[in-house]
């Protein structure tokens, strides 16, 4: 649910492009399913597959729909989709009007349209505001948490869009995500669980249907650095045949912290699952507990690049997407 909700320490120092050059067992002249040959087609894919996982997802920390949960049944009413979907329709918006990240751009985007109601941590309100109020966001961004610069989950939960982007290259999907991060989240687990979800929707959008959860997991894992999120990683592929999710959360985390290494691997265990099945995901990653929207949101994100598109009677349950996204890509779709 949030950019950033906590005011714990980090720890460790922020160590920005520390990597080495990643490989992968996939092809990175990939263009993407066929469904959805051009960037934007994809990257809307995975943004509406995020916002009904967010939306839906935000359902269930209202107390009265906890039995819903467990019997898997829908809540009432219509599904408003929280900050992560705000913050990845700004991801969409600057890469349809600049066909790559410009931290800038992105930097504006999030304050110009940032909803105080929409539930975003107070480090990330506060920079917001700031950066609407002239101050840079390099220096907002760096400042957080000692100059460490925050480890939260904000920046992994926005980023599924950009991943099914650049289909054709995921090598350049975890740098562009590593860029997006560093506007909000510098942290070095934070940046890495940016690039492991990008790097995820990704291979996800390759053509010729999605990988196998053991080819997906394993090729995140060779596209990120050595990090906790990474650790997680490795440890959500060992763990691909249990088949309890709560047994899987209570290894992995599932955002009960809100941190990156709590959160993605988690979220990226039910999303290799479950590449094809929209509504088996969702149920799994839900029951499981934690930072549910965000789980949820991010593993949507990625399923639904790789073709596993959410019910239509779930996408109309779902607040509709802003209309300044819609002015920002009016032109660019197919283009």
């Amino acid at each position: 649910m949030t950019a950033d909700s906590s005011s714990r320490s980090t720890d460790g120092p922020r160590t920005p492009g520390d990597h080495p050059t990643p490989t992968s067992s996939f092809s990175s002249s990939a263009s993407g399913p066929a469904s959805a040959p051009d960037p934007l087609g994809r990257a809307l894919a995975g943004l509406r597959g995020l916002s009904v996982g967010d939306a839906l997802g935000s359902q269930f920390f209202v107390p009265a729909h906890y039995p819903l949960l467990k019997q898997r049944e829908l809540p009432p009413g219509r599904w408003q989709w929280t900050d992560d979907t705000e913050m990845a329709c700004s991801v969409v918006a600057v890469l349809a009007r600049h066909g790559r990240v410009d931290q800038d751009a992105l930097a504006l985007s999030f304050a110009e349209h940032h909803d105080f109601d929409r539930g975003y941590g107070p480090a990330v309100n506060r920079m917001l505001r700031l950066v609407r109020e002239g101050t840079d966001w390099r220096e907002l961004a760096a400042a957080l948490f000692n100059g460490q610069g925050s480890w939260g989950n904000g920046a992994a939960m926005r980023i599924a869009p950009l991943g099914a982007w650049y289909a054709d290259d995921p090598e350049q999907a975890t740098h562009q995500a590593e860029i997006s991060s560093y506007t909000t989240h510098q942290h070095r687990e934070a940046v890495v669980g940016c690039m492991a979800v990008a790097a995820a929707a990704a291979l996800a959008a390759r053509p010729g249907g999605p990988p196998t959860p053991e080819e997906l997991l394993d090729g995140v894992v060779a596209l990120v650095p050595r990090s906790a999120v990474g650790a997680g990683l490795r440890r959500a592929r060992d763990m691909l045949d249990y088949a309890d999710a709560g047994t899987v959360a209570a290894v992995l985390g599932c955002g009960r912290r809100t941190s990156a290494h709590d959160t993605v691997p988690f979220a990226l265990w039910s999303a290799a699952r479950a590449l094809g099945d929209y509504e088996r995901m969702f149920w799994t990653t839900a029951q499981a507990g934690g930072d549910v929207d965000t789980t949820c949101a991010i593993a949507g994100g990625v399923v639904a690049a790789a073709g596993g598109a959410p019910p239509a009677a779930w996408l109309e349950r779902t607040e509709t997407l802003p209309d300044w996204l819609t002015a920002a890509t009016t032109g660019v779709l197919g283009a």
